[in-house]
Formats: C-alpha cells, structure tokens, sequence
C-alpha cells in the first residue's frame, strides 16, 4: 500500500472519478459529505484541507479526506459540520491501520460521525442518523407519517390551510435562486436562540457555501429549498445532494410566523420533491425529539480515536481525554444536560 498525500484541489478529473465510482459501488459512501466535489470545495477556502489517496499497485483504491487538529493529530475533513466520514474506497479492499495513520503523517485520528463499512476504525460509541427513508416515494412516506403520528400530520395540514387563509396561497421551489439571505438570518437567530456557535458566520464555513451553491452537476448539487407567501419567504432548507442522498444542512422559517408552523410545513413539501426527483432518503442528523416524529429510518455513524504509539499520541490524549469525558457525563446525564442547555440558552440570549 502506498499513500500520496495531497490537497483536494490538486486532484484531476480521473481521480475525481475513481473516487466518484466507489462511492457508486457501496451505498455507505453516498452521502454527500463524502464527495469529492465537497473535498475540493472546501480545499478551495482552506489551506489545511488533505486527502490521502490510497494505492494498491498501480490503482487507486481510497481517499480519506482529512484535516490536521493538532501535532500529527487529524480528523475528517471540515469535521466541524460534516455528519458523515470515513475512507472512501474500493470494495473488498484491506487497510492496516497504523500503516494507514503513517502514510497520512499521523499518530492519531479523531473521528464523531464515521459511516458503517469501515473495520480499520474502532468505535468508542454508537451514534445514530435519523433519516426520512424515500424508497417508497411521498405516498410510502405519507403513509408511514399519517399511521405513526396521525395528530402531528392533522396539525401540519390544519396549520397550512390557516396559514393560506391568514396569509394567502403557498409557492414551493425545491431549487430556488432567491432568499438564501433570509436563510441565513433566520438560522443565525436560531442558534443565537439556542445558545450555539453560530456556523453561519464563521468566514471559512460562509465562503465554503458560496462556493456549493455555485455547483450544480448531475454528481453533485445544493438546492436552496423554499416555501413562500406571495414574495415573502417563510421557510427554507438549504441541503447537499449527491448519489441519490440529500444531506440536510439549514433548516429554517420565520420565528414570525412560528404559530403556523411552516419548517413543518416546508418539510413536507421538501419531501414530495425529494422522491420526485428520485432522492433515496434525506439525512437530517442526529437524533432530535422533533425527528423521532419525522424520520422512519436511521443510519448507523461512530464516534471514537485511532492512534499509533508515540509521544504525539499521548498529548493528544492529555489534552482531549478530559474535556471528551466530562462532555460524555454531561449528555449522559439528563438533569446536567438541562442545566447546561439553560446556560447555553441564557448565553444566547444576554
């Protein structure tokens, strides 16, 4: 095994379709944080950002996308907003770890959202994806909403006749061209709500959009979803698409009109145009309350470390062991994750 190691900018057409063929040929692979076309763009606004390519003989057999998180320390790439990582690879191939590590001038690699399939990384905990499962089209779908949660679906239709007959007549575009600023202010005020990092804002993440939503191929898209009064926007999903998988990213609506609730409104409509045009399933993250009600399918993802013997390794665990297990006591426990969710939320707020 050999690995080169390089920026996904540099990569040429046939190693983007190499990469795109193996995830063609193993459904764990299609989500769209995994396509090369993400690598790259994200490696067009950060400098950090590598990607190992992994060859046996004189084939290409994997890409793991990385980033460096300290010294010889890396995680998957853009780890901060990616919900899927791993190796992009071949099937049936074989990989050592710690030969793999080396390749990659690294003793340790940090993963929170690993995708199945991938043997040469051991978990450390069991994550989940909740996902809106479009296998058997909007009437499949429709069906298993209405017969698991008949009252929130009567809710939804009630809220969106009352919404029409209060506001006037719904529009929907599943790729719409106008509003992403809307978007945008909508989100950030959630998460100034909520007390979180506002994602939105950080330069290289709002560059890196930019950059998606300029992309639109047949391998790979970012339709800006939205759902309209008139000219005014009232909810919007702004999401990834690649291989027959969304990954939602931004939802949002109008805290102005949240009493008609139209991010539950919009969600159907998403839905109806995602099996229309012939989407698999839609990936909406971890586990939420509101998505137990929405989602009729999960996906398996790990959290964990792999590492090489070596003085790197050992301060790298100094340094995160701590904090990872005093995170991991605090989700675990929910009167300390209630007290810290109100502190977070009362941050947000001041």
């Amino acid at each position: 095994m050999k690995i080169d190691v390089v920026r996904p900018r540099d990569l040429g057409e046939p190693e983007s379709s190499a990469w795109r063929s193996m995830r063609r040929a193993s459904p764990h692979l299609a989500s769209p944080w995994l396509a090369p076309e993400f690598a790259q763009a994200v490696s067009a606004v950060r400098d950090d950002a590598r990607v190992a390519v992994i060859w046996e003989d004189t084939e290409i057999a994997g890409f793991l996308p990385f980033e460096p998180c300290g010294p010889r320390a890396g995680r998957p790439l853009a780890a901060w907003i990616t919900l899927a990582q791993g190796v992009v690879h071949r099937p049936g191939i074989e990989l050592n770890r710690a030969d793999l590590l080396k390749g990659c001038g690294l003793d340790v690699f940090e993963f929170e959202y690993l995708v199945g399939g991938q043997p040469w990384f051991a978990a450390e905990e069991n994550r989940t994806a909740m996902l809106l499962d479009l296998e058997s089209g909007y009437d499949g779908y429709i069906k298993f909403f209405r017969e698991t949660s008949p009252k929130s679906y009567k809710t939804i239709i009630y809220k969106e006749r009352k919404l029409q007959r209060d506001l006037g007549p719904l529009t929907y575009e599943y790729a719409s061209n106008d509003h992403f600023g809307a978007l945008l202010r909508w989100k950030s005020d959630q998460y100034r709500r909520i007390g979180r990092a506002d994602r939105t804002t950080e330069p290289w993440v709002a560059a890196l959009i930019e950059r998606l939503r300029d992309i639109q191929t047949p391998e790979f898209s970012a339709p800006l979803s939205v759902l309209s009064v008139g000219d005014r926007p009232v909810a919007a999903h702004f999401g990834l698409v690649s291989e027959g998988v969304m990954a939602g990213w931004f939802p949002a609506y109008d805290p102005a009109l949240g009493s008609y609730s139209p991010g539950l409104i919009h969600h159907l409509r998403l839905v109806e145009a995602a099996a229309a045009q012939g989407l698999r399933h839609i990936d909406t993250g971890t586990a939420g309350d509101y998505k137990q009600t929405i989602c009729n399918g999960t996906l398996p993802l790990a959290e964990g470390a792999v590492r090489r013997p070596g003085a790197a390794s050992a301060l790298h665990w100094l340094r995160t062991a701590p904090a990872g297990k005093i995170k991991k006591t605090i989700i675990g426990n929910p009167r300390l994750y209630a007290l810290a969710d109100k502190a977070l939320k009362l941050r947000g707020r001041v």
